[in-house]
């Protein structure tokens, strides 16, 4: 198995994601932005606050140029990964990416109070603003994004459906090639 990259907005559930199909499969599990945390021994928040995000989008360039030599794996990526520099060519060349589309609504309704003030391009925002913001921020993010191999659509399916669906994708047909990516 080539690496599985979840990609997405956040908090769309990648994390959670990740864990669920790596316990499925019997292989490792990564979250980049909890490694850029560990190594920088900071939270996101605060290295965008007193690093600024360049220094931040490097440090998770390591990471995943670590991953993607370590072999099989599941990666959940920061939200903001795939857009830096050429890490989502980087992630199609190296593995399968799977991007977990979700609208602004779902994702505003599912996050906790805990889960926007870690996000440091939310945790500022007032709530009536928080929907259009990330309305907006989708949008301009959807271009990449939409580069993954597979594309789930969360809104249309449910978690234990959409997980499925990825699990299948993983699995070689009879030509070798992996269900719904080629």
């Amino acid at each position: 198995m080539k690496t599985l990259f979840l990609i997405g907005y956040m908090g769309c559930g990648k994390s959670t994601f990740a864990r669920r199909i790596a316990r499925r499969l019997g292989v490792s599990y990564a979250d980049t932005d909890a490694l850029v945390e560990a190594r920088e021994g900071a939270s996101a928040a605060d290295i965008f606050r007193y690093e600024g995000e360049a220094y931040f989008r490097e440090a998770e360039r390591a990471v995943l140029d670590e991953l993607i030599g370590a072999g099989a794996a599941v990666v959940s990526t920061g939200g903001g990964l795939p857009l830096w520099s050429d890490n989502m060519a980087r992630m199609n060349a190296a593995g399968l990416t799977v991007y977990l589309r979700r609208p602004a609504e779902q994702i505003a309704r599912r996050m906790s109070p805990y889960g926007r003030r870690k996000r440091p391009r939310l945790c500022n925002l007032a709530d009536e603003e928080l929907v259009p913001f990330m309305m907006r921020d989708i949008a301009a993010r959807e271009a990449v994004y939409a580069q993954a191999q597979l594309t789930i659509d969360c809104a249309a399916v449910s978690d234990d459906e959409a997980l499925e669906r990825i699990l299948a994708a993983l699995r070689p047909t009879a030509d070798g090639h992996r269900n719904g990516t080629e």
